[in-house]
């Protein structure tokens, strides 16, 4: 009797401290209460960096912002820093996640290109400035971002003479800019090339690669464009040049419910 009192006992104390089957309660009620924790972030993107820049934290990097998340539900991570749309997607999937009120940064999103390949500098930025003008960037975006949100893919203009090739380098493990449907990566960033090419008269071509090698495939030629929800830091445009801004996002902190 006395046995099965302690074990009771011993049980509750545990459920205290857990929360599901043995899974660490959370810790993680703001961004101050990140230092000291362990925490997971896609490699090679903004928040892999600023997880690197809290105190005494420990940075795990992950080739997926999927696997990170997974990570986090089973108790192996304290919390998620990830741009604050991919957060939404993988949060409405999972009901033991939530998402932090306040955002870990504020960020925006261009096209990288080679440096020296002022040209095609030049002409992105005209495409992306007709295309905000004209509306069709505020409609790419409201197909894949909202609660009216379709994902209904661009139709390319089948009227446009096309000549030439524009290599998009990306990672389809970034919902709602880029993921796989099927065979084919779809999202804003696949849509808004698209009529990018459109206006400059190109085929569009769509690598799918890990995040962290796109740079590198922009620098070597391999691609044209990286664009994957990529944000301008210091860092890259020592490597690549950037097109204007065609988005702005937050970089959020994801982390279990209580």
């Amino acid at each position: 009797m006395k046995k099965s009192i302690a074990l009771f006992a011993a049980c509750t104390m545990l459920a205290v401290s857990m929360t599901g089957c043995g899974t660490p309660a959370n810790t993680v009620f703001s961004a101050d209460d990140l230092k000291g924790k362990t925490i997971g972030a896609q490699l090679g993107t903004t928040g892999y960096v600023l997880a690197g820049d809290v105190e005494d934290a420990k940075v795990e990097p992950y080739n997926k912002g999927a696997d990170a998340v997974q990570a986090l539900k089973q108790g192996k991570l304290d919390a998620v820093i990830i741009d604050s749309e991919p957060a939404k997607a993988f949060v409405a999937k999972n009901d033991s996640l939530t998402i932090l009120d306040d955002p870990f940064a504020d960020e925006e999103y261009a096209i990288a290109y080679k440096k020296g390949n002022d040209e095609l500098g030049e002409k992105l930025d005209s495409a992306l400035t007709q295309l905000k003008e004209d509306g069709t960037l505020d409609e790419i975006v409201d197909h894949w971002i909202g609660d009216d949100a379709d994902q209904k893919s661009y139709t390319p203009d089948d009227s446009v003479e096309r000549s030439g090739t524009l290599v998009m380098a990306t990672n389809a493990e970034f919902p709602p800019y880029e993921s796989m449907d099927g065979d084919k990566v779809v999202g804003v960033d696949v849509d808004m090339m698209q009529a990018v090419c459109d206006i400059l008269g190109m085929e569009l071509k769509v690598e799918n690669m890990e995040f962290d090698s796109i740079i590198a495939a922009v620098q070597s030629g391999k691609a044209d464009v990286g664009v994957a929800g990529m944000t301008v830091t210091p860092d890259r445009e020592e490597n690549v040049s950037f097109t204007q801004g065609y988005a702005t996002s937050k970089q959020v902190i994801i982390v279990r419910k209580d």
